[in-house]
Order: C-alpha cells, then structure tokens, then sequence
C-alpha cells in the first residue's frame, strides 16, 4: 500500500476537496446535506476544528480548516467523517455507485473515492486565494451565474464580515474572471 505524504502542520489550516465515488451528483439533494451537517457537527463534537469556509457541490465538496493548537490530524476526521456519512447514508435507503470487486474486498462502499486531496496553506494570500477558489467553484462548474447566488456555500458568511462585496466575481460587475488568480 502506497504511502501517502500529508502535511504536518500543529494548529494548521488546511485546503481540502473530498470526491464522491464515480463523481455521483447527490450531495447537494437535501438528505445528503442534512447528514454531511449532523456527520460534520458531530465530528468537531469528538475531534474540535475550525471550519473557515466550504462550498458543496453535486459530486465535490472543497473546505478550509483549522486544527486546534498542537493537532495534526485531520485524516482522522475525513475518515471518521467518511465512514460515518456512507454508513448513514446506506441506512437510509440511499443507493452506493457500482464498485469493483477489489473494492469491495477492501471493505470500501460506492459513496465517496477513497482519499482526499489536501493542502496546507501557507500565508495570508495562500489563504485568500483558497477562499476565492471556495467561492468562486460554482460558477467555475456552471451550476451558478454568481458566487451569491449558491446557496451550500460559506460565501455569504464571509460577505457578512466584509471580506467580499456581496457582487464579487459575477459577470455583471465588470471582473474579468480570466484575470483572477486561483
């Protein structure tokens, strides 16, 4: 088994994007973002963190978060997060995606691909290009004209506090979006 190269940082805040299994479209529908929140509550519940930002696509999810002073595992929360998710999602009725044998041998269930991608964010323009690219990932994919205008985002907390003008990256506010750094 490969082994993976994550990065350390105590008290760190980390970019992630976790992909459902195939890339099945159903995390937006209402039962899958109901559970992902309790699964997500309960998780901080037993293992503390910070979550910074999210947006939540059909097939993807991308999050920044920060780990208490000292802590270095998130991979703990991702799978507990995973496992806990796929096993109440099942329960309920909800269908898996078709896997291989090889999969199922190794005990995986057809909901999300077996590892995320993460990222360790360095500095304060690392940061803020992380929460842009959060941000600005519906539009990216087509499922929203503006950042405001999808709603399974952190964007409008971060409206809120004053760090976006609630027309920020829209087509009609005059952004070049061929310009931006992500």
């Amino acid at each position: 088994m490969p082994n993976f190269r994550r990065a350390r940082v105590r008290g760190g805040t980390f970019f992630f994007t976790v992909v459902t299994h195939q890339r099945a479209p159903f995390l937006c529908s209402e039962p899958a973002r109901h559970l992902l929140r309790d699964v997500f509550r309960q998780c901080r519940g037993r293992w503390p963190l910070e979550v910074d930002a999210i947006v939540l696509l059909p097939d993807h999810l991308h999050t920044i978060w920060t780990l208490p002073p000292g802590d270095t595992d998130y991979s703990t929360r991702w799978g507990w997060t995973k496992k806990e998710f796929t096993k109440r999602w099942l329960q309920s009725g909800h269908r898996e995606s078709a896997q291989t044998a090889g999969r199922r041998s190794d005990g995986r269930r057809g909901v999300w691909q077996p590892k995320f991608w993460e990222h360790a964010i360095r500095d304060e323009r690392d940061l803020q290009r992380h929460l842009d690219y959060i941000h600005y990932n519906p539009v990216k994919h087509g499922v929203a004209r503006c950042p405001h205008a999808w709603p399974w985002s952190s964007f409008e907390r971060w409206v809120r506090i004053g760090v976006y003008p609630v027309d920020w990256a829209c087509s009609y506010n005059g952004t070049d979006l061929a310009s931006m750094d992500f």
